[in-house]
């Protein structure tokens, strides 16, 4: 005899509605980022972003760029997003965007990239700064994360190069339900695979098929020409490094223009004790040694 729930509600229905019932919550659970914990952090959070370029011929002087052009960094691309996104990523072949920007620092295609992957909801925001017009120095910008894209992924291009750039990969900056109060990381070479030059000023040199994204190091490639070949060391010093610092408030921004910061030195001199942020407007009044 049929139970009178069962008159209403036959089986192939009710396995139906126990279906719709764990897509619906798994839908609505949080996102889980890159270490498998979910980012429940309440609200967003603003950072201060500082690139220091570390290329110097005292600590690189193999085939160190003089001239034409010298050692220097193009403008720095940053993009907050999830998981289901990648900027770019070691072991993997380099995308059209990636290509273009290690070779030539032009971002057209990551921008169309990066709105692409806005519409897909899996792309925060875009930052760019200035380039650095010499192998050592500083560019700065500030950034918002969003929970539900609490990753950070950048490229900054090694001019001169034949595809060569340092970056990072999915930094998660939220950490057991919090946003990480300060981050340091040190950056070293890639190569993008898309060229076979071997050295800071090689001709173009198309790699066909493209090859995939690989860290450049000491040992490899070993080949004597390589510029970035110091057979000697176990391995490369750090070509720059990027620090993150959580701000204590999100920007104020009014008409659309953001804050400009100056990066000055807490000793009051070029590669001093600690760094710091002054905003621009600020630094004329403020002392170098108290920033």
């Amino acid at each position: 005899m049929m139970m009178p729930s069962e008159l209403f509600f036959p089986r192939c229905l009710q396995h139906l509605l126990v279906l719709l019932l764990k897509l619906s919550l798994s839908c609505s659970s949080p996102l889980k980022v890159t270490n498998g914990t979910a980012c429940t952090a309440r609200g967003p959070a603003s950072y201060i972003l500082v690139f220091t370029g570390q290329w110097s011929p005292q600590m690189f002087p193999k085939q160190y760029p003089l001239f034409r052009p010298p050692a220097q960094w193009s403008k720095l691309v940053a993009v907050t997003h999830n998981e289901r996104y990648r900027l770019w990523h070691e072991g993997a072949t380099a995308s059209p965007g990636v290509q273009s920007f290690a070779e030539l620092g032009v971002t057209v295609e990551l921008v169309k990239g990066a709105k692409e992957g806005r519409k897909k909801r899996v792309v925060g925001s875009m930052y760019r700064t200035a380039g650095i017009p010499s192998g050592v120095g500083h560019s700065s910008t500030e950034l918002v994360l969003q929970p539900r894209n609490p990753l950070l992924s950048l490229m900054v291009k090694v001019i001169p190069s034949p595809d060569w750039f340092v970056g990072a990969d999915s930094l998660n900056l939220c950490e057991n339900g919090q946003w990480k109060e300060e981050m340091t990381f040190d950056l070293h070479p890639y190569d993008a695979g898309t060229d076979s030059g071997f050295t800071f000023s090689s001709p173009n040199f198309p790699s066909i098929p493209p090859e995939n994204i690989t860290m450049i190091t000491s040992q490899k490639p070993n080949h004597p020409a390589n510029s970035f070949y110091y057979p000697r060391l176990p391995e490369l010093p750090p070509l720059a490094t990027i620090w993150l610092k959580k701000q204590p408030r999100l920007p104020i921004r009014q008409h659309n223009h953001r804050r400009r910061w100056t990066v000055r030195s807490r000793c009051g001199r070029p590669g001093g004790c600690v760094w710091g942020l002054v905003p621009e407007k600020e630094c004329a009044t403020v002392p170098a040694t108290s920033c």
